[in-house]
């Protein structure tokens, strides 16, 4: 089991992780204005929004490798309901942009973060495959 060196515990990722660079709470006039201007639904927009707001992270290779097979199997799941992970909690301090729990598709959304991770972190998951993840 993977242990996050960030807190101690077993690093067990969902797919929400990609949303965090969504979350506009208390930022509603600075990112929240930038993401307003550009609509999930677009793909051309959409492409955007993932490439600047959903990849990048601080996080490690590990880290990386284990957050896209997070993923991986949910795109496998055909009842997954990623919808879920844009609906808004009041009792949660985070929140999305107006109108994207309204998302068309949210699978498609997240079939494209998958697409787009696959690029871009190409070298942390051919890295990471090519190690004993067992010994993590």
């Amino acid at each position: 089991m993977f242990i996050d060196s960030d807190d101690g515990l077993p690093f067990k990722p969902s797919p929400s992780f990609f949303l965090a660079g969504l979350d506009i709470y208390d930022r509603e006039e600075t990112l929240g204005e930038e993401l307003e201007l550009l609509d999930p639904d677009n793909p051309s927009d959409r492409e955007v929004i993932i490439v600047n707001y959903c990849l990048p992270t601080w996080k490690s290779y590990k880290h990386r490798y284990f957050i896209y097979q997070s993923l991986q199997e949910a795109l496998e799941d055909p009842m997954y309901d990623f919808k879920s992970l844009f609906m808004y909690d009041p009792e949660a301090y985070s929140s999305f942009p107006s109108g994207w729990d309204e998302m068309q598709d949210t699978r498609v959304f997240f079939e494209d973060v998958f697409r787009l991770a696959t690029i871009a972190w190409s070298n942390d998951l051919i890295k990471a495959a090519a190690e004993d993840i067992s010994t993590w």
